[in-house]
């Protein structure tokens, strides 16, 4: 695998000898101070470009980056769609491991699609000398922010609406309804949103959970942490019943406790009442015709 180095030194080299690059920008993990190295974080980098016509769908340009293992055109795919700012990406995958994320902009464009610039950027070469000086970078664009009165009831309401969801789908057997709605709406929608404000709060919202909460074990309690595991499940539909009712009780525990610091109302009548009826449902005979009778 080739090292961190000789990876900069070549995005450095390939930009430096081409007049048509004006300018190289790296960003993402890599420019983190506050985040692990490991040799699978990417190369996230954009170029300043005069014109991106020339390097779009070249793959003859890009072959001097290293052999590819994969290659991904984001703004050449139809699903999900294209992003129809200035940028043309190539996300690139090679052999020995590492990984480019690379993103071709005119000056213009980059202006008018950046604004203020992200926090995690370096600048590593201007030839023209037209780029303000980046500040140290920093995750401060990455950190979470406190909840509002209405972000929180909103938490609150998607949780607690979509679970009869979760409910009605394991009583009739639908596995794959369930536990897409269980684990995308649920848990790591609304149920990572309140533990984030948790970690949020317990750490003064100065340190970032870390993408798709993969900080999470690093900043919750291990209680917290172990009753979080305990809502992934299998297929099995015992075990998702489990991970339902486990989800229920980690967001309850944490969530009265931020209500009662930010003085907001949390919903304790919709919350008796869905796990009332969540319960019900469980007790349910699975033949219909029994519960018309």
């Amino acid at each position: 695998m080739r090292t961190e180095q000789q990876m900069l030194d070549l995005i450095l080299t390939t930009a430096q000898n081409d007049e048509r690059i004006r300018a190289v920008i790296m960003n993402g993990s890599r420019t983190n101070p506050n985040v692990p190295r490991d040799p699978f974080q990417d190369f996230d980098i954009v170029y300043i470009v005069t014109d991106v016509e020339p390097f779009r769908r070249n793959l003859e340009w890009i072959q001097r980056f290293g052999e590819m293992m994969i290659l991904q055109m984001p703004e050449d795919m139809q699903d999900p769609p294209a992003d129809k700012g200035g940028f043309f990406s190539y996300l690139m995958q090679f052999m020995d491991g590492n990984r480019i994320d690379l993103g071709l902009v005119t000056m213009e464009e980059w202006k008018d699609q950046t604004g203020e610039q992200d926090s995690l950027s370096v600048l590593l070469l201007d030839k023209d000398g037209v780029i303000e000086p980046f500040p140290p970078p920093t995750d401060a664009d990455y950190l979470p922010k406190p909840p509002t009165a209405r972000a929180f009831a909103n938490c609150c309401n998607e949780f607690w609406w979509v679970s009869p969801y979760v409910a009605k789908g394991l009583w009739r057997g639908e596995i794959l309804y369930a536990k897409r709605l269980f684990d995308e709406v649920l848990r790591n929608g609304e149920l990572m949103k309140m533990l984030t404000w948790h970690i949020g709060l317990k750490t003064d919202f100065q340190v970032s959970p870390g993408k798709l909460g993969k900080y999470f074990e690093k900043y919750l309690e291990p209680e917290l942490w172990d009753s979080l595991l305990n809502t992934f499940s299998d297929a099995n539909y015992e075990n998702t019943w489990n991970a339902l009712f486990a989800a229920c009780d980690l967001f309850r525990q944490v969530a009265i406790p931020i209500a009662a610091h930010y003085g907001f109302e949390y919903p304790f009548k919709d919350d008796r009442r869905v796990l009332a009826h969540l319960q019900h449902v469980r007790s349910l005979p699975k033949d219909a015709k029994e519960i018309y009778k």
